[in-house]
């Protein structure tokens, strides 16, 4: 006999209101967060859903050390972009600068801008949302909410509960091979010969795992029953709706001041 668990039982406990909300929830909250900023690229758009998206940064429960740990790659990449796009984008105003294939101009510099504000608009939001999402949560709410076929949705839900395990292979086939004095030289062959023992390992642990996961009935046909109920409430409800309503706020207001650039309208 088993105990019906809520969703989040498994996840690390956080402050943040929006922790308990349903993994689909959560999903369907970042998705309607960047739909403004997929449909124009101007400035206006990207910053008033960046201030406002900002609230569920604040919602999360994330410690500063952890949230800047995660967003790394958002901070790394948005300004590479924008020295890119400013340097080797589009040219239109007035010519600042040239030199060879560099043309900087005031519409490049804009475009740069634009594109900076609006990474950090969808990155940040969706980081701080999906960092309280626990894969077994997200497994029984696209099962049993989705309808998604559970065998697949399990066997990828098996996959990634594995993936933990590749650092602890790696660590110890290093420790192995250097034991027998066949990884003091030859970074590249080191290299090669250890991606080839984790992908014959790889397959190996999947072949066990096929067959437990069999045995234990996981590849039936007959409807199958959840020990851990996945919800979706009023709550989740209000989530999706508020991310819905800073899309619509920031269209809004990029209409109004007359930025609104569609990105697919030709020239």
């Amino acid at each position: 006999m088993t105990l019906a668990m809520p969703v989040g039982t498994t996840t690390r406990q956080r402050g943040g209101p929006i922790a308990p909300r349903s993994p689909l929830a959560k999903l369907g909250a970042s998705l309607l967060l960047a739909l403004p900023l997929i449909l124009t690229l101007d400035v206006v758009s990207a910053s008033v859903a960046l201030l406002l998206g900002l609230g569920f940064v604040f919602a999360s429960g994330l410690r500063p050390r952890e949230f800047f740990l995660r967003t790394i790659p958002v901070w790394v990449a948005a300004p590479a972009a924008a020295v890119g796009i400013g340097l080797y984008g589009r040219s239109s105003g007035a010519e600042l600068f040239e030199w060879g294939a560099i043309h900087v101009s005031e519409g490049s510099l804009e475009l740069a801008l634009a594109t900076t504000i609006r990474l950090f608009a969808i990155g940040l939001p969706s980081i701080a949302l999906f960092a309280s999402i626990d894969p077994t949560d997200l497994a029984d709410a696209l099962s049993q909410r989705l309808r998604l076929p559970s065998r697949f949705v399990l066997g990828a839900l098996a996959g990634m509960r594995l993936l933990g395990l590749l650092a602890d292979d790696v660590r110890s086939l290093g420790l192995a091979r250097r034991a027998r004095g066949v990884a003091d030289q030859g970074r590249i062959r080191r290299v090669l010969g250890t991606a080839f023992a984790l992908f014959v390992l790889a397959i190996r642990r999947g072949t066990k795992l096929a067959t437990a996961m069999e045995a234990r009935g996981f590849g039936s046909s007959n409807a199958r029953s959840w020990s851990r109920p996945s919800p979706f409430g009023g709550a989740d409800v209000t989530l999706m709706a508020v991310a819905a309503l800073i899309s619509a706020v920031a269209l809004t207001a990029s209409i109004a001041t007359g930025s609104f650039s569609f990105v697919l309208a030709p020239g």
